[in-house]
This record gives C-alpha cells, structure tokens and sequence, in this order.
C-alpha cells in the first residue's frame, strides 16, 4: 500500500534503505527528494515519445510502448546499480504523481521478493509539502540576521557559530550564489524548486525555541527568490553588523574567489558586467590590476567604489541593530570569539 507523507520531517523517520525517483532524468534534475538516487523507467526522450504517442494515436499503445521501456530500463537497473543489493533490502519508490512509473518498477522489485512501497501521490505529494513549509506557514524560530559589508566574512562567521552550536540557515550555500556580481559558485544554479528543497528541509529541522541565524540577503540571490514567508521576517529582524578593516576585508575576497582569480576570462566576463555602473574607464584599471595579479587592489577598491556605496543604499536602517561588531580581523581566531559573543547576544 502506497505510505503517505504527512511532513517533511516524516523523511528522516521512513523505514527504507533507499528512496528511488524512476521520473526521467529532467525532472530528477530539477528537483527531487533529498537522497533520492534516479533510475528513470524512462528517459526524456521515451517519455516524450510514449506521451506523443498517447495524445496522437492511442492510449492503448501507448502504454504497450511505455511497458517495453520499462521493462528495458529497469533491467538495466538490475544489472546495474540494484545489482549487489540483497534479499533483505527495502526500497521506497516515487514517480510524479504516485502512478504508473513507480507502480510498473515497483510491481518488478516485488516480484523478485523484495519489500518495495511507493509514495502516495508522488513528488507531486512532496511539493505540496514543501509549498506548504515555505509558503503557508509562518517561521516559528526568531531570525537573527548577520549584516556588514561585502568581504567581512560574515559567511565563515556563519559557519564558526553553526560549529558552535547555533542554528545558522546559509542561503548563498543553498543558492550556490554568492550574492553579488561575482557570485555564482559554479556554472549553474540549482532549480528555484531545488532551492525551496533545501530550504524546507533547513526549516524543518529548526528547534522554534532557538534563534536561527541568517546572512543578511536581497530578495533574489542569483536567479532564484527567498519565499516570502522567510524574506519578511528577515527584513523585520533584529541584525549585528560586521565591520572591519578594509584591507583585511580584501584579502579574504581573493582568498574566497580562488575560482575568479585563476580563471582570467571568467573574471574579465564578470568585471565587464561593472561598466554600466562605472564606465569603461574605470573597469579597464580594475581588469589592469587583475591581468597583473594584484587581486588586493582590485577588490579593495570594488569594495569602495562598487559594494559599500551599494550596501548603504540598500540598508535598513529601521531594522532594529542588536549590535555592531568591530572587528580587527578577519582571522579564524577572531572570527570564533566574534561567533561566541553574537551568540550570546542573541540570547
């Protein structure tokens, strides 16, 4: 019988070895379960064929079509990665909506003698849920939000105090965005739907009582949003401000961008997108300092000339300010007793 998902929490408590998404790789790539391993029954390309085939021609066939598929695939499978999994394992089975790609792989697992259920109204069941967490029910725990301008480390700081022992959401990590112009971590970002997965899962994990801290953020982090629910609050919430030295605020950006400045094209891609705020002129100094390596000049004076008179403009000062922390440094030790005292703060 199909389990239901009651709440995302439900997912650490299953009683399954493996969770197996069999929807095409598309979908398993834009969003899925956290954990899910993908053995698509079908590919993109045979789930197009088989609904073409559906819509033009006859259901009938269609699913004769599909059922071949299937078959094909799935004993790739268990040739494949099912291949070493023995008598005792237990997998749990999900497709879109619960239907006949997880039935047909699960009726094949069944019939080999293995405990193999499937998920009540599929992905499209967890969504739900996660559109629920996101969307229509409001953040229990009391943000925190850690402010300051760019390079003052306040994601490593945000780090210190997770390893200390508070609860931290870090966005730009789920976002795989940096939150600025030289932001992207890597060639793409995940899904908007992927991001709320990671999220909701964060979320649901949170202890209501504790104060959860988050990286002061826009709105949009790259090309994906924080759900409204979240960016209220943390546009209400109390904020401690970073400052430090400038210089020291410069060496941690070129020690945190090691993917910008040992790629010179890709750097030179993003600098250009700065001519639009400050003309060729200035952007070609910035480039000069690059292509001669000296990556401290370069930023600190991004820092003065592009992201504080930025960061200014888009500060909210009716926030209400915990504290300000001025910090000497950016170095570890500094950081850690700056993460203990934040802590502390917040109560």
């Amino acid at each position: 019988m199909p389990i239901t998902l009651e709440s995302l929490a439900d997912l650490g408590t299953l009683p399954f070895d493996d969770i197996i998404d069999v929807r095409s790789p598309s979908e398993y790539a834009e969003d899925h379960i956290p954990g899910a391993l993908s053995l698509p029954v079908l590919s993109d390309e045979e789930r197009a064929r088989v609904g073409t085939i559906y819509v033009q021609e006859a259901p009938f066939k269609a699913r004769k079509v599909g059922a071949a598929l299937v078959s094909r695939n799935a004993a790739r499978h268990l040739e494949g990665p099912l291949a070493e999994r023995n008598g005792s394992w237990r997998p749990l089975v999900y497709c879109w909506r619960g239907g006949q790609r997880s039935g047909s792989f699960a009726a094949i697992l069944r019939e080999i003698g293995w405990r193999v259920d499937t998920i009540k109204g599929g992905y499209k069941s967890y969504r739900a849920l996660v559109v629920r967490a996101l969307y229509q029910t409001p953040l229990a725990a009391r943000v925190v939000v850690i402010d300051g301008g760019t390079g003052t480390a306040k994601t490593r700081l945000l780090h210190e105090m997770a390893a200390q022992g508070a609860q931290v959401i870090d966005l730009e990590a789920m976002a795989e965005h940096r939150g600025s112009v030289f932001g992207p971590m890597g060639e793409r970002q995940p899904s908007q739907k992927a991001f709320e997965t990671r999220l909701a899962m964060a979320l649901s994990a949170l202890d209501p009582a504790r104060p959860v801290f988050v990286e002061a953020e826009s709105s949009k982090i790259g090309q994906v949003l924080v759900p409204p629910e979240l960016w209220k609050k943390m546009i209400r919430a109390g904020r401690i401000e970073i400052a430090a030295p400038l210089a020291a605020r410069a060496g941690h950006l070129v020690s945190q961008y090691p993917d910008l400045t040992s790629n010179p094209a890709r750097l030179d891609a993003i600098l250009d997108k700065l001519v639009r705020f400050h003309g060729r002129e200035r952007v070609a100094r910035w480039r000069a300092l690059a292509a001669a390596g000296d990556f401290a000049t370069m930023s600190a004076e991004l820092i003065e000339e592009h992201y504080d008179p930025r960061y200014r403009r888009i500060s909210r000062d009716e926030a209400p300010r915990l504290a300000r922390l001025d910090l000497p440094d950016l170095e570890p030790a500094t950081l850690a007793e700056a993460a203990a005292r934040i802590i502390a703060l917040a109560g």
